[in-house]
């Protein structure tokens, strides 16, 4: 079996679902995204070499799996299978 060319999580259709919502934003619309990501309170952006940006890559992956194997336990323990 061949080797996904996607990063878990993703596949070809989700691939064209994001490059279709850029391709048919508008430039106010992009603004505004690109604002909204700086005034979120969940969320922080900043710079980072460039060199630690796979470990950072990996880091959130394995945050991202934990929060979502916490989910699928709670969604078991509540019979929500």
């Amino acid at each position: 079996m061949r080797e996904s060319r996607f990063p878990p999580g993703w596949d070809e259709e989700r691939v064209k679902k994001v490059l279709l919502h850029y391709e048919e934003q508008t430039e106010e619309e992009a603004v505004a995204e690109d604002e909204a990501a700086f005034t979120d309170r969940t969320q922080t952006v900043m710079q980072v070499p460039t060199a630690l940006v796979p470990a950072i890559r990996e880091l959130l992956a394995k945050y991202e799996a934990e929060l979502n194997r916490d989910k699928e336990n709670r969604n078991y323990s509540l019979g929500n299978e």
